[in-house]
């Protein structure tokens, strides 16, 4: 497999990409952790007044891969497990965060969810594929 490389053209996080979602995230190096904001415009709507899910989950899928990304670890999602708990509404304040939970030689094994103040709107588990260089 080629090397992975940021160009700053990913749909979620590039800031060369006129069209995607531009989410600047925080990587923290001392607890491995990730954290962004985000508020979802009107474009982001599935049906009426509700953020697609499609968003919501390449949020949490972001979160995980950028963090292992950033903290050396490229890796690929190989799997990921989304669970929605409640909807999200254009203009809404969310925080989108994720850890690391556990590494292998081959995988990394992480979580992220997005929060609405105090309300969980989805939580997302992932196993990532390592690329061995």
């Amino acid at each position: 497999m080629k090397e992975l490389r940021d160009n700053e053209q990913c749909y979620v996080c590039g800031k060369k990409n006129p069209h995607g979602l531009a989410v600047d995230f925080s990587i923290n190096r001392d607890d491995r952790s990730i954290t962004a904001g985000f508020i979802p415009r009107d474009a982001h709507q599935g049906y009426e007044g509700i953020v697609h899910g499609g968003i919501l989950s390449s949020l949490l899928d972001e979160a995980m891969a950028k963090l292992a990304f950033s903290l050396g670890m490229p890796a690929v999602t190989a799997e990921i497990v989304v669970k929605f708990k409640t909807a999200a509404a254009p203009g809404d304040e969310l925080t989108v965060s994720g850890r690391l939970v556990q590494e292998t030689r081959r995988l990394v094994l992480a979580e992220a969810r997005i929060d609405r103040g105090p309300v969980v709107i989805a939580e997302a588990t992932g196993k990532l594929l390592r690329i061995q260089l």
